[in-house]
């Protein structure tokens, strides 16, 4: 009996030591289990719910605590797009868009165990906080899961269902958070992470988080906002701005003799619906308007438009604006990376001439023109292209670094000049706007933003290759720097050094050689009011 039990015993051994080893695709969450899938070594989840849906009584309310599940849910697919208006096609929504929207992805590496102390990135999208997605296929975590990172990204409300004052509203449940519902949904999913990310493999006490141009002006509040604390450790802004204007200004609570409220606002889009009131009764019709309806007028500028539907100085999430902030330096203490593109966006500069456009450096005009037209050969519109840039953008990015350095936060900052091959004949000029996001994500196989295209060159999969790993190494450490990589010194004010990555696929730490234009915009940003 005892021979046969060991013969037995030695039988079960073979069997396992040769069965292949299931990895596992199941997480239990706060909320319940939810069931991912490995592709080679990263495991992905997707469409995981972390509010409930923001409709019906809870539109233009905080997010709301996710009800519990029985069971195991399928994370296989990603949930709705936020509800955003279709291009060309007003009082239509984006086809797979939807009012229920409050899903986040995760991607981890496959095996990594709760426990495992694994670093943690938080993608937040851009899009004029108008359009765009936590599902685009250029800011998929795979790349990240497979160096050991936990990417996530996220999708929050967008336009007026994000951005919304009403003085009923405001009387409706009086101890919540009012107006930008699009930061709530923000904060909720960094609640989330906190609450979740250990079960995954992470590390709650390492958890960056980055976003590109509305997603950059996001973190811009986020690094500012008192209710940001212990929610994350490090920060990236691309092309995120960062100075009063259409991403960063906000309509004050109150009426001044030259801005409208958000609440004035948000009495004239009812008027536009017909709805006259401003009680509880007028609340409940603008909340049956369709998402569509509450949609089909977008973001404007000036801020004091009637139809401004952007961030809100609610005091409680946003006290005040990130500029502001920063000059008081009441800002995160935190590393950080900032930057933006060679040619990137503008906003704020206009003029029927180049004489015009001068003009508006007041006593400094003849220095604006020997630093943008020195030799009178400079066409109009590309004047205005690199003033705006230089104003909205890129002087701004200087500002932000500034401000965290003179708190003893280590910063680096980045200009992005590298064109993908394919693109450089349509794109003279340089790195435009977002162009960064598929080599920060190293995913230019997606299509590197620009839809199906020839295969980008080994030089640009160098490049994205480079790229990628500053960003991971910054994740895991607070440091971009690493084994086989350009130098990239912390940003000293005195010294005014810069990593630009350029447009031979080099990137090289240099001393600011647009030094000239940032001051000048900053003179201009400094003396004139953006509104």
């Amino acid at each position: 009996m005892k021979k046969i039990s060991f013969v037995f015993v030695l039988f079960l051994v073979a069997c396992f030591s040769h069965a292949q080893v299931v990895p596992v695709t199941e997480v239990r969450t706060v909320s319940g289990i939810v069931r991912g899938v490995i592709e080679g070594d990263v495991l992905s989840f997707k469409g995981i719910p972390y509010a409930v849906p923001p409709v019906g009584e809870y539109r233009w309310r905080p997010p709301q605590p996710v009800k519990p599940w029985e069971g195991v849910r399928n994370a296989t697919e990603f949930g709705p797009n936020s509800a955003q208006a279709r291009w060309g096609s007003p009082g239509s929504l984006q086809e797979g868009s939807s009012e229920d929207c409050l899903y986040l992805n995760v991607w981890s590496p496959a095996g990594a165990k709760p426990g495992a102390k694994l670093p943690v990135m938080v993608w937040i999208h851009g899009g004029a906080f108008l359009f765009g997605s936590g599902s685009q296929p250029t800011t998929f975590g795979t790349q990240f899961a497979k160096q050991g990172v936990i990417l996530i990204t996220i999708n929050y409300r967008l336009g007026r269902l994000g951005f919304f004052a009403f003085p009923a509203l405001s009387k409706e449940h009086p101890d919540e958070l009012k107006g930008n519902y699009a930061y709530m949904d923000q904060l909720e999913s960094l609640k989330w992470v906190q609450q979740n990310i250990v079960a995954f493999g992470g590390d709650p006490k390492n958890v960056t988080i980055f976003g590109e141009s509305a997603g950059g002006a996001s973190v811009h509040a986020l690094v500012c906002s008192p209710l940001s604390k212990d929610l994350f450790q490090k920060a990236i802004i691309e092309s995120g701005g960062g100075r009063d204007g259409a991403l960063t200004g906000c309509p004050m609570s109150k009426d001044t003799p030259d801005e409208l409220s958000a609440e004035t606002i948000g009495v004239n889009f009812a008027r536009k619906h017909e709805i006259n009131e401003n009680d509880a009764a007028a609340l409940k019709k603008l909340r049956a308007l369709s998402a569509a309806e509450i949609l089909s007028e977008g973001m404007t500028v000036p801020l004091n438009s009637e139809t401004y539907s952007g961030p809100i100085l609610d005091g409680r999430i946003v006290e005040k604006t990130s500029q502001n902030i920063y000059k008081e330096g009441r800002q995160m203490n935190i590393p950080l990376i900032v930057g933006a593109n060679s040619a990137d966006a503008g906003q704020f500069v206009s003029g029927n001439t180049k004489d015009e456009v001068f003009s508006l450096y007041g006593n400094r005009k003849a220095e604006a023109m020997s630093i943008y037209d020195p030799n009178g050969a400079i066409d109009l519109k590309t004047l205005i292209r690199l003033a705006a840039m230089d104003r909205h953008m890129l002087e701004p990015v200087r500002m932000t670094a500034r401000a965290f350095t003179a708190k003893g936060s280590p910063v680096y900052v980045f200009r992005f000049s590298y064109v993908l091959s394919r693109m450089r004949e349509r794109s003279p000029d340089g790195a435009a706007h977002g162009s960064e996001i598929p080599f920060v994500f190293n995913t230019l196989a997606a299509g590197g933003g620009y839809g199906p295209a020839p295969a980008p060159s080994p030089e640009d999969n160098e490049v994205a290759r480079k790229v990628h790993a500053y960003w991971v190494n910054f994740a895991k450490t607070g440091n971009p720097n690493g084994p086989g990589l350009t130098n990239w010194p912390k940003y000293d004010t005195s010294k005014d050094v810069i990593l630009d990555f350029r447009g031979d696929g080099t990137p090289v730490a240099v001393k600011d050689p647009w030094k000239a234009r940032l001051d000048i915009s900053e003179y201009l940003n400094n003396t004139t009011k953006v509104r």
